[in-house]
């Protein structure tokens, strides 16, 4: 399995880009919302990947984060939704957008993607509701593992690159993903179930999308509260 894919951008199509690695090129096929955050051509570029098997050919796919990566991977396990619809859902909403749509059942938002009817669309909500709880818990431990690299560095300097200067991407959603992460794991320690927990934080991380944790779990709280 490959699952990470670092070298120099060598070129861009519309669904795809190609790296080489140490003179091997890998076709890696992204999201319009992953290949517009890379850099440009001869720039170092690295990508979380997922190997898609088939018979007749195997395709590489990349995220810019492992949280997209992992909603990848669920929108891949509903009946329906192959790859390219599944890129299609991400490159519209983003991982975070991705997350808090089925956790609140807005299929509209789901069938806003290229390509995805309103059927597909309430299938993936209804299929997927239940496990969004657990994507969004994993979201701030997925942001803490190493950020993707993207480093204007020129090919002589890649290895050093690699070693010493690895930064995030600029376009990564990490700091979001971790606030939300903290006040789901945060309202579920306060015995709230992950249901309603994850349903709180999603609500108040569509109205208030640059709030930190602190000022989710307290928005999240008063929506909890009993009313009347």
């Amino acid at each position: 399995m490959i699952g990470k894919i670092t070298g120099i951008q060598d070129t861009r199509g519309t669904d795809h880009v190609l790296i080489d690695v140490r003179g091997v090129g890998y076709i890696v096929y992204c999201s319009d919302r992953t290949l517009a955050a890379l850099p440009g051509t001869g720039q170092m570029v690295s990508l979380y990947t997922d190997l898609l098997v088939r018979e007749d050919n195997l395709q590489l796919f990349g995220f810019t984060t492992l949280l997209e990566k992992e909603w990848h991977r669920l929108l891949m396990s509903v009946q329906g939704i192959g790859a390219k619809a599944s890129m299609a859902i991400l490159g519209t909403l983003g991982a975070e957008g991705v997350g808090r749509a089925i956790t609140l059942g807005d299929a509209v938002a789901i069938k806003a993607a290229p390509g995805v009817g309103p059927k597909i669309a309430q299938r993936v909500v209804l299929e997927l509701k239940t496990k969004a709880p657990g994507v969004m818990a994993l979201g701030g431990s997925l942001a803490a593992a190493v950020g993707t690299v993207v480093a204007s560095v020129d090919e002589s300097g890649a290895d050093e690159a690699l070693i010493e200067t690895p930064v995030k991407s600029p376009a990564a959603p990490e700091p979001a993903a971790a606030a939300q992460s903290d006040a789901l794991s945060a309202l579920t320690n306060l015995g709230y179930g992950p249901s309603d927990a994850a349903m709180a934080v999603a609500e108040v991380a569509s109205d208030m999308p640059d709030a930190d944790a602190a000022a989710l779990i307290r928005a999240a709280l008063q929506r909890l509260a009993p009313k009347g």
